[in-house]
């Protein structure tokens, strides 16, 4: 390790354990980090969350709001002033306007500053008055988490690990015109950047249509995402069979590169924004990738895995500003849960739960507080009985997304038991035996709110009560 990275540590460290002094005196600060995976609806959640803790109408399971103890809550600057602030704004706008439609997806990290003026709910609060409590949030792409455990990994050790994967059944036909470039490679030939950035950009239309057909796992993550590193040395890489690789090759270079990505991207995106977070809500498409079958809920299940990996969850301490700050509660949210009839919002939660069983019992061992919900960030959709082949059929109703034409859904039974979804997906199971699961992709409601009231949901105030409740007490 280099001088500069020890001292460089030693000053952030002092920084930060100055900052924390400061908040534990004056005003409290809660860190939360949202993340999930493309199409989980980030976005969205923390659009109708601040929408919802500025307008509390709509939050009756959050406490302190119950309580009318939130006397106000207003959007500050937010305090890193390298980070972009997140557009809430214009996210709301699309959201609420006369044509209201989905905004933009995650493509970066940003943050939003919302504060709130509480009143204590003991005897304290008549003698300190309200006090302010920070609620920092933290957007970005779940993609950026699957960088993380290539920290530990070798150049070989990714590469195989990447071909593997590659000829499992379930991306085996997405992995074939990669696969084909990748044959014609010379890994020990003489470097050639026109040959490296084929490679490169093969093995990205791989990554894409992984992503494309619904699949969860894919690293590194920053190459469908690469904001202005696009075209750079560090992005121009890609797996190569294994062997030693003769300096000047194009099997060395690529080694090079996949070091340089790990510390020019991966760790100083550990360093200056995930190991600084506190509360992490893990936003999961469970309904998309039921619908996309079997190897796609396996896929889900190994890539949380992997994500998850990556959490130092347990309580902190004063020293956590000079250790590092851990995860305290974890919320992993299955969203969507207005595409189905509040009947089976409980299996959904249940099948949540299970996909990240593991990790949740790891979490616990170590100290943080894990949940598993099913929500709806924003409700798109209203619920309705028919008579089906005389037999009463649950349906969700709302506006579609390609038509703006109203339409019903039964989206299928979900199981009671998790098992009966996740044992034929571990198995490899192409389809599903017994059932099949549809989607709908709906418009946003056009909102008609009341005065006092955020956008309509599905336990976001239940949500919002386990990961901030405690700090307003």
């Amino acid at each position: 390790m280099r001088l500069t990275d020890i001292t460089g540590g030693m000053l952030r460290s002092v920084e930060e354990a100055q900052s924390a002094t400061r908040e534990a005196l004056f005003d409290p600060v809660i860190r939360l980090g949202v993340t999930g995976l493309s199409r989980a609806g980030k976005t969205v959640f923390i659009t109708s969350l601040v929408a919802n803790l500025l307008n509390r109408g709509r939050m009756p399971q959050l406490q302190a709001a119950a309580d009318g103890r939130i006397e106000v809550a207003f959007l500050q600057p937010q305090p890193d002033d390298t980070i972009p602030r997140f557009d809430f704004e214009r996210h709301l706008a699309a959201l609420s306007g006369p044509d209201p439609h989905w905004p933009d997806s995650t493509r970066a990290i940003s943050q939003l500053r919302l504060s709130l003026k509480v009143r204590r709910g003991n005897w304290i609060s008549g003698l300190s008055g309200p006090r302010t409590v920070h609620l920092d949030i933290v957007d970005y792409p779940g993609e950026w988490l699957l960088d993380l455990p290539l920290m530990g990994m070798s150049y070989a050790d990714w590469s195989q690990g990447v071909l593997n994967g590659a000829r499992q059944p379930a991306r085996a036909t997405l992995a074939a015109p990669w696969l084909s470039v990748l044959a014609d490679a010379a890994p020990d030939a003489p470097l050639d950047e026109g040959e490296a950035q084929a490679q490169a950009r093969a093995f990205t239309g791989y990554l894409a249509a992984v992503r494309g057909a619904g699949l969860s796992g894919f690293a590194p993550g920053r190459f469908l995402m690469p904001g202005d590193l696009e075209g750079s040395p560090a992005l121009t890489f890609a797996p190569l069979p294994a062997g030693r690789y003769r300096s000047g090759t194009l099997g060395r270079e690529f080694e090079r590169r996949f070091e340089a990505y790990k510390r020019l991207v991966v760790k100083p995106f550990f360093r200056d924004h995930f190991s600084r977070i506190d509360r992490q809500v893990v936003l999961v498409d469970a309904l998309g990738a039921i619908h996309a079958g079997p190897q796609a809920v396996e896929d889900l299940r190994q890539s949380m895995a992997d994500i998850l990996q990556a959490f130092r969850p347990g309580p902190n301490t004063w020293l956590s500003s000079i250790l590092g700050r851990r995860v305290e509660r974890v919320l992993f949210a299955a969203t969507k849960a207005d595409h189905l009839h509040h009947s089976q919002h409980d299996r959904l939660a249940a099948i949540m739960s299970a996909l990240v069983a593991d990790a949740r019992t790891r979490a616990d061992f170590r100290g943080a507080r894990t949940e598993a919900l099913a929500i709806a960030a924003l409700r798109a959709t209203v619920e309705q009985r028919v008579q089906h082949q005389g037999e009463a059929l649950d349906l969700v109703r709302g506006r579609l997304l390609d038509t703006g034409k109203e339409a019903a859904l039964h989206a299928g039974d979900l199981p009671r038991d998790p098992g009966q979804l996740l044992a034929p997906a571990r198995k490899g199971a192409e389809k599903w035996l017994d059932d099949s699961y549809s989607v709908m992709q709906f418009a946003p409601p056009r909102l008609d709110l009341s005065p006092g009231d955020g956008p309509p949901h599905i336990r976001l105030d239940r949500a919002a009560e386990f990961l901030i409740g405690d700090r307003l007490r």
